[in-house]
């Protein structure tokens, strides 16, 4: 593979669990956005944005839309992680939330992070109880998947981090040669 670094940004850890594993499948490099400087990204062929999915929002994704002028001639991928089972028309939605202009074409891969609400800021875990409540609510067969692992996931510790999610991307990286 090409030179290429993986910048990410972690709130509870799956997002940098990935990273790391990340890091090791490609040899790139692995810098957190607060520390990335985009004058520094000029020496990459390769750009991989890792962030978490929070509230629709892709973490870091401003990074790639604040410094786009540079970083538009590199390969770029987005490689974001949420508590959320797979689900196309999510992942269709995230896409549609974050992608755009500039960042439209940007390829898109998901892997399942963790849920562990004794790590939650307080407004985090406030957020998502009052989500709880509401989709408690809802007639179980109108739920989407994300809707009913919301449910489930309450109270529990949860890390579905796999390797495996990495796979999509590693095999686009492979193409990009």
């Amino acid at each position: 593979m090409k030179k290429g670094t993986i910048i990410y940004q972690s709130k509870y850890g799956a997002t940098k669990k990935y990273a790391e594993w990340l890091k090791e499948m490609t040899e790139f490099d692995c810098i957190e956005t607060k520390k990335a400087a985009a004058e520094e990204m000029e020496q990459y062929d390769t750009v991989i944005l890792c962030g978490g999915i929070y509230a629709s929002g892709i973490a870091g994704i401003s990074f790639l839309r604040e410094n786009f002028s540079r970083l538009k001639d590199k390969k770029t991928a987005i490689f974001c992680v949420g508590a959320s089972p797979y689900d196309e028309n999510g992942l269709e939605k995230i896409k549609e939330h974050n992608l755009t202009g500039d960042l439209k074409e940007i390829p898109l891969f998901y892997g399942r992070g963790a849920w562990d609400e004794s790590k939650m800021k307080f407004l985090d875990r406030t957020l998502c109880k009052m989500l709880q409540k509401f989709v408690v609510k809802k007639n179980p067969e109108a739920c989407e998947p994300w809707m009913r692992d919301l449910i489930t996931a309450a109270g529990q510790t949860c890390d579905w981090t796999d390797k495996k999610y990495l796979d999509p991307l590693v095999e686009y990286l492979h193409g990009i040669r």
